[in-house]
């Protein structure tokens, strides 16, 4: 794991993550980001539009004494295969071992002092503007809400204007715009109690830049390992849900529905599926079965997986 010296600004290697405290970056990717290669070379590094997000990030870990941070666009030697399926697979697992995450929203637009001069129970912004940042669509942030147990909020001026640990009026907000029942949000519930169905139900319209990517960004959420096999598309997804399958008995995860295939030509519902979604849009209308009656998605049930399906 690469990890930036919040003093230097240079990159030391660590071993193991558990080992050090370290402050952590959520945000959404722009032009011009600082890349594994680019910050090998400050000077340059500094050019680039994206440095300024890393520098606050380690100014702000600074403040904190903490002597490391990790910033994803810089962090990854993407040119590596091998280094890029380690930290996909580890990314929940750094999300989670962090001392404190700073979420930067940068098309949420800034606040008056008076707005920011308020108690935790009033949330500063309104569902609508705050639910519409993108940092909400992307698929790769929802563990990233999900994962650390410290999360700070910054809006595009670098305004904290909300923590999730302790803000009721920032969880109440959070579990609005993303379905995400308040329990897991503050960490009162484990993941695992929560059936297969619903969590990708949180992912159901979250999207990603690459096809493979709506699978290897849940991968920490269904604690699951599996390598990176960039090319095989929608394939992924179903590699996933194989995996999930051979891993719990939670029958929640044949709960989806066939959604409209937007990506054919006349966007129409497939009239013949296979037991596994293409997708976690299929799982669009998962939200709520927690709620379901006492049958229970959950029971001891017997499966397995063949080269039919499922017997």
């Amino acid at each position: 794991m690469w990890l930036i010296n919040t003093e230097t600004l240079k990159l030391d290697e660590v071993v193991d993550a558990s080992s050090v405290k370290y402050a952590i970056l959520s945000h959404t990717w722009e032009d011009d980001e600082v890349s594994f290669r680019d910050i090998s070379c400050l000077e340059s590094a500094k050019q680039k539009a994206g440095f300024s997000k890393i520098a606050k990030t380690c100014e702000l870990a600074r403040e904190r004494n903490l002597r490391y941070a990790w910033v994803d666009t810089c962090c990854i030697d993407k040119s590596s295969s091998a280094e890029l399926s380690e930290a996909i697979n580890s990314m929940f697992q750094w999300y989670k071992l962090s001392t404190i995450c700073f979420v930067f929203l940068s098309d949420l637009r800034p606040l008056a002092t008076t707005q920011l001069e308020r108690p935790t129970s009033l949330f500063p912004y309104d569902h609508q503007t705050f639910g519409g940042c993108r940092w909400f669509s992307r698929g790769w942030t929802l563990q990233e809400l999900i994962a650390p147990h410290n999360i700070e909020f910054y809006n595009s001026s670098w305004q904290l204007f909300s923590t999730k640990q302790l803000d009721d009026g920032c969880l109440s907000s959070l579990a609005q715009v993303t379905t995400i029942p308040v329990s897991v949000l503050n960490r009162s519930i484990s993941l695992r109690k929560i059936p297969v169905g619903v969590k990708m139900s949180w992912a159901a319209h979250r999207q990603t830049k690459r096809v493979e990517d709506r699978a290897y960004s849940l991968l920490g959420i269904f604690d699951i390992n599996m390598p990176m096999i960039y090319g095989e598309g929608s394939k992924a997804f179903r590699r996933l849900q194989e995996r999930i399958a051979r891993d719990t008995n939670d029958l929640s995860l044949f709960a989806w529905a066939p959604s409209i295939d937007t990506e054919n030509a006349g966007a129409v519902r497939r009239r013949f599926c296979g037991i596994f979604a293409n997708s976690p849009r299929g799982f669009s209308s998962c939200t709520n079965l927690s709620k379901s009656p006492a049958s229970g998605w959950q029971q001891p049930v017997e499966y397995s997986l063949t080269n039919k399906g499922l017997p």
